[in-house]
C-alpha cells in the first residue's frame, strides 16, 4: 500500500533534517542529489522545514556566485538544548550542548563516599544547573544520564542496585521534579559507552560487536545486528558478576567479588602490576590524591596508568629492535623494568581473555572492543595480546580493537542519545490542525 501524501511528506522531511545533521549546512541542489527526490520536492519540504523553525539560511555555497540555489541551509542549533552527564560512585560530570551536539558548557564536582543522599543529589543537581547558567541555557530540552547498575527495561528507569550509592537514583528523580519541562532518559553506562564508540570510535563499521568496559569496575554492552541488547531483567553484560578461574571465591547477587571484576576491575590489575613487580611509583605519580606502591588509590585512573606505562616500556623495546636489530639495547635496570611490562601485559591479556572467550561462545560478535580507561590505556599492544588468546581459545573468529574514547565515553554517549531524543521530537511529523481536533474529541 502506497504511502499517504502526509506520510511520504513526513518521511521525506526526516531524511533530508538527518542528513542536514550528518553533513552539516546543505544546499536545495545537494539535498536533491543526496535524497534522490525531484526539485520541485525538495524545494516543498525546504519551504516547510523553515516555516517550522526546525532549518534556516546559515550561509552561501562557494559553488554557487547568486541565485536561491546558493543558499545553505542548516538546522537551528539553538532551537533546543541538551545536557548530558556521566555519574559515577566518586562524582558527576555534567555537559550542556546545543541540538547539534556542539558543547556550549562542562564541569565536574566530586562527591565523597561520606556523603549524604541529600547533599549529594542537590550537588549535581545544582551543577547541572550551574553548568546550564554558564553555557547561557534558559532551559533544557532533554537530558541524558549515564549511570552505572541496571536499567529496569519495563519503566527505564534506574534499578536499586547493592553497592551503588543511594543518590544515583535519587538524581533521576531530582531532576525530573527541577526540571518538570525537561525529558529526563537514563541508560546504563557501559552501553552508552558502547553507542559512542559505534558512532565516534572505533566501531563505525561494525553493527555486531560487543563493548568490555574496564575502568573502575567491568561491563558490557552487547550490540547485534545493530540493536543494543539489554535482556529481560536490563542486566545483560553484567560480565564482573561471571565466575571465573583464579578468584579466592564466587560472586554473589549483591556483590560481584570473586567474579571476572576481580581479575579484571582496576584494583585488581594494580595487584596484578605489584605481584609481576612493576614500579608504581611514589605520590602524585597518578595525578591529584594518588599514593605510591599497596596504598595506591585503585581507581580507573590509576589502573590505566599502570598499563600506559607498562606499554610504553614494550613499545622502547620495540624502537630498539626497529633501530639496532637486537633486543640488548639500553641499561641492565631498563631491561628488567621492560621484563616485568611484559610479563604484567601477558598475565592482563590472559585474565581478559577469559572473559573475552566467555562472551565470543556465546554470542559470537566476531568483534570485542576493549573500552574504558583500561581498554584505551592498552591500546593495540593489550589487544593484540587479548585476540591471540582468544584465538587459541575458540574457534570463532573474534577481532580484538582497543577502544579510542576511554572514560570519555560514556559522557560522548549520553550527548548522543540526548541529541537523538531531542530530535527526534522536535522532528517528529506534525498532524495538521483538523486531526489533532479529531483525535481530542
Amino acid at each position: 500500500m502506497p504511502a499517504s501524501p502526509s506520510t511520504a511528506r513526513a518521511i521525506n522531511d526526516r531524511l533530508a533534517l538527518r542528513l542536514l545533521q550528518q553533513e552539516g549546512p546543505l544546499t536545495a541542489g545537494q539535498l536533491k542529489q543526496l535524497t534522490g527526490l525531484s526539485r520541485p520536492t525538495v524545494a516543498d519540504l525546504v519551504e516547510r522545514l523553515a516555516a517550522a523553525g526546525l532549518i534556516d539560511v546559515v550561509g552561501e555555497s562557494g559553488e554557487q556566485r547568486r541565485g536561491p540555489n546558493a543558499k545553505l541551509y542548516g538546522i537551528v542549533a539553538d532551537q533546543a538544548h541538551l545536557a548530558a552527564l556521566d555519574v559515577r560512585t566518586e562524582g558527576v560530570s555534567v555537559v550542556v550542548a546545543d541540538l547539534l551536539g556542539r558543547v556550549l558548557a562542562e564541569a565536574s564536582v566530586p562527591i565523597g563516599g561520606e556523603t549524604g543522599t541529600g547533599p549529594a543529589v542537590e550537588q549535581a543537581v545544582a551543577l547541572v544547573e550551574r553548568t546550564a547558567k554558564e553555557a547561557g541555557v534558559a532551559g533544557l530540552h532533554t537530558v541524558a544520564i549515564g549511570a552505572p547498575g541496571l536499567i529496569d527495561p519495563a519503566t527505564g528507569e534506574l534499578r536499586d542496585s547493592g553497592g551503588l550509592p543511594a543518590w544515583h537514583r535519587r538524581l533521576v528523580l531530582a531532576l525530573q521534579e527541577r526540571l518538570p519541562e525537561t525529558r529526563v532518559h537514563v541508560e546504563n553506562e557501559t552501553n552508552l559507552a558502547a553507542l559512542a564508540e559505534q558512532r565516534d570510535g572505533v566501531a563505525r563499521d561494525r553493527d555486531t560487536f560487543v563493548l568490555l568496559w574496564l575502568g573502575h569496575g567491568t561491563g558490557a554492552a552487547v550490540i547485534l545486528d545493530g540493536v543494543l541488547r539489554r535482556g529481560a531483567s536490563g542486566g545483560t553484560g553484567e560480565i564482573g558478576f561471571l565466575p571465573v578461574p583464579g578468584t579466592a571465591g564466587l560472586p554473589s547477587a549483591v556483590d560481584c567479588a570473586g567474579g571476572f571484576h576481580s581479575l579484571a576491575g582496576s584494583a585488581g590489575i594494580v595487584r596484578l602490576a605489584e605481584e609481576c613487580g612493576l614500579a608504581l611509583g611514589g605520590a602524585g605519580d597518578f595525578g591529584e590524591g594518588g599514593r605510591g606502591g599497596a596504598g595506591l588509590v585503585r581507581g580507573a585512573a590509576e589502573a590505566a596508568e599502570v598499563v600506559r606505562r607498562a606499554v610504553a616500556a614494550t613499545d622502547r623495546v620495540a624502537e630498539a629492535v626497529a633501530a639496532t636489530g637486537s633486543v640488548e639495547a639500553g641499561s641492565v635496570p631498563e631491561a628488567v623494568a621492560v621484563r616485568e611490562a611484559s610479563r604484567f601485559l601477558d598475565a592482563l591479556a590472559d585474565r581478559l581473555a577469559v572473559g573475552v572467550a566467555s562472551v565470543v561462545a556465546v554470542l559470537d560478535p566476531g568483534c570485542v572492543v576493549l573500552g574504558g580507561e583500561v581498554g584505551q590505556a592498552g591500546g593495540t599492544e593489550l589487544a593484540a595480546r587479548v585476540e591471540r588468546r582468544v584465538r587459541r581459545m575458540s574457534p570463532l573468529a573474534t577481532e580484538v580493537r582497543a577502544g579510542v574514547l576511554g572514560g570519555e565515553a560514556v559522557l560522548r554517549g549520553a550527548l548522543l542519545t540526548a541529541r537523538d531524543r531531542a530530535q527526534d521530537a522536535l522532528f517528529a511529523p506534525r498532524q495538521p490542525v483538523d486531526q489533532q481536533r479529531r483525535r481530542a474529541h
